[in-house]
């Protein structure tokens, strides 16, 4: 698709081209924003003024329109998993981010919408990337919670992403932007498949219809199908019995989307197990990612590896589970154990097979908020019958629970 944009990065036209693609330098991300930075090798440094520059100064120009569009900017951390030569793991650590992937993704962007409006325009049925705006249930939870952080947030009928935008940047850099990005995450609901048009919330757009990937993701192939035949570009293109099973394809995609994500994170969570088995009994910081009125989830900070603390461990008193703000509080101490906070862990299991890890508080916790815990209706359960100076030293108080995994991460993109 070739595509002209004003000096503001508003699309003025575009049009579909059938052809052949060549990559003639295979350059990698890191390669072009080093080219970009200042320090071009023998592949980009040719490729620098004629290709590269004009090249960001496009994307330069389109991200104009984006910010005047306002999508949801959330900025979350990926760990990326690195495996030696001899099969093993090496070592987990966040991965890359340049700017070069930020060029790539919004030229997609935009060559996925070119293609809803192509589609539409031809009257051809095709298959949506559709986001839906979060639930009120949802917002109203959101709400709550950011009140306890003195954070008003407006749930008007006209929510729009800029509302989430505007509370990411009042925290970010402070002690609260990790938790904040996280639970505004959770407030999404889950970008699927569609041949009913509903828009994307997330991206803040009217139409968007995948079609960028068509060797790895069968609705950007449905949608190349639907191009084809609209546009008279050949015979291979959309026919009537496809256009039959569209809402069938869709969910069907959809689904099997969710459960490639949940492989992914299976996967990742036993190579991070295997590489932690070796460091049992080792301590560790990170931050509350889950509460749940069994224990906590805690996500380690330098592998990002999640972990279960059981409530039979956190001390011998009675927790309540408090919803709205997010903790396990302590009836008799007021102990609060909240989601965000920072705590210092020790391993004490790792099951590589299933991909559980189990931890021991050593540290964390804070006074609970006034009336934080009386809005619950019962107990959430009882901790051990030994007690450290930060709620640390595991006891016999409840059942013993196995390791167990971290809290789910919605996606929206």
């Amino acid at each position: 698709v070739r595509m002209v944009f004003d000096r503001n990065g508003n699309k003025r036209s575009h049009e579909f081209i059938r052809g052949l693609m060549k990559s003639a330098a295979s350059l990698s991300y890191k390669q072009v924003q080093q080219a970009i930075d200042g320090k071009p090798d023998d592949a980009t440094a040719p490729l620098l003024d004629p290709v590269l520059k004009p090249l960001w100064a496009a994307y330069k120009v389109i991200t104009k329109a984006r910010e005047a569009r306002g999508p949801l900017d959330l900025d979350l951390p990926e760990y990326k998993i690195d495996i030696g030569k001899d099969g093993r793991i090496a070592g987990i650590r966040i991965g890359d981010k340049f700017e070069s992937m930020k060029l790539i993704e919004e030229f997609m962007i935009q060559a996925n919408v070119c293609a809803a409006e192509t589609a539409e325009a031809q009257h051809r049925k095709v298959i949506y990337r559709i986001h839906d705006a979060p639930s009120r249930e949802k917002l109203v939870a959101l709400a709550e919670f950011l009140a306890t952080l003195n954070l008003s947030f407006a749930r008007g009928e006209n929510i729009r992403p800029a509302n989430f935008n505007r509370i990411l940047r009042e925290v970010d850099g402070t002690e609260h932007d990790r938790i904040v990005s996280d639970v505004v995450l959770r407030s999404q609901a889950q970008a699927v498949y569609s041949p009913d048009n509903i828009g994307h919330f997330g991206l803040n757009l009217r139409r968007y219809a995948h079609f960028t990937s068509p060797i790895r993701r069968y609705a950007d192939l449905t949608v190349h199908r639907a191009l084809v035949a609209g546009l008279g570009f050949g015979k291979d293109g959309q026919t009537d019995d496809e256009i039959s099973e569209l809402a069938e394809i869709a969910e069907h995609i959809s689904t099997t989307e969710r459960r490639s994500m949940i492989a992914e994170r299976d996967s990742k969570d036993r190579f991070i197990a295997a590489f932690l088995e070796a460091r049992i009994g080792a301590e560790f910081t990170g931050r509350i990612a889950g509460v749940t009125r069994f224990g906590l989830f805690v996500k380690l900070d330098d592998t990002g590896a999640d972990g279960f603390i059981p409530i039979s461990t956190l001390g011998g008193d009675y927790f309540h589970h408090d919803e709205i703000i997010h903790a396990l509080i302590g009836e008799r101490t007021r102990i609060a154990y909240r989601l965000g906070d920072l705590v210092r862990v020790r391993l004490e299991e790792a099951v590589p097979v299933t991909g559980g890890l189990r931890f021991e508080l050593l540290e964390g916790g804070s006074e609970a908020p006034k009336g934080a815990g009386a809005r619950s209706r019962a107990p959430a359960g009882r901790g051990g019958v030994k007690r450290g100076k930060y709620g640390g030293k595991s006891g016999r108080g409840g059942p013993r629970k196995g390791p167990q995994k971290g809290p789910k991460r919605s996606s929206h993109r």
